[in-house]
């Protein structure tokens, strides 16, 4: 019977109360031994340090270079262009509407994978020189925004 239902022996176990007296196991110093940085309250040094000795992170080698001004476009090929309506006007607002883009990013950028069979005018930020011709050989418009 549902009512009769109970978990098998051993899988229930209480939790531990640390620092609850000494006949709880864990009184006294709570399993944190006796005193020094980690029987404090906040007491832990941050991720990555190695007790004073230089960091992995700091002793291994740079490579290359970051920019911090770079720009992330966010990428529509051709041939995922090919679900819209023939004559039909697409700009980014439409793109993330659609689906065909997650998030816009810096803007969107529209490159030649893949072939284009409907006529479109497309709006975007960027445009590859081979995807412009390829949109103005099908007959579509091409508008930098």
């Amino acid at each position: 019977m549902l009512n009769e239902l109970k978990p098998v022996e051993g899988a229930r176990k209480n939790r531990k109360r640390i620092g609850r007296g000494p006949g709880s196991g864990t009184g006294n110093t709570a399993g944190r031994g006796n005193h020094g940085q980690l029987a404090r309250s906040g007491g832990r040094p941050r991720p990555g340090f190695e007790g004073g000795q230089l960091p992995l992170f700091q002793r291994l080698p740079k490579r290359g270079f970051k920019n911090i001004n770079r720009k992330e476009f966010a990428i529509v090929n051709l041939a995922s262009l090919n679900q819209f309506e023939d004559g039909e006007t697409i700009t980014p607002d439409v793109l993330i509407a659609r689906n065909v883009i997650k998030q816009l990013k810096s803007g969107v950028k529209v490159l030649a994978n893949g072939k284009l069979e409907k006529k479109l005018n497309v709006k975007a930020n960027i445009f590859s020189k081979a995807a412009e011709a390829a949109i103005t050989q099908a007959g579509g418009t091409v508008e930098v925004i």
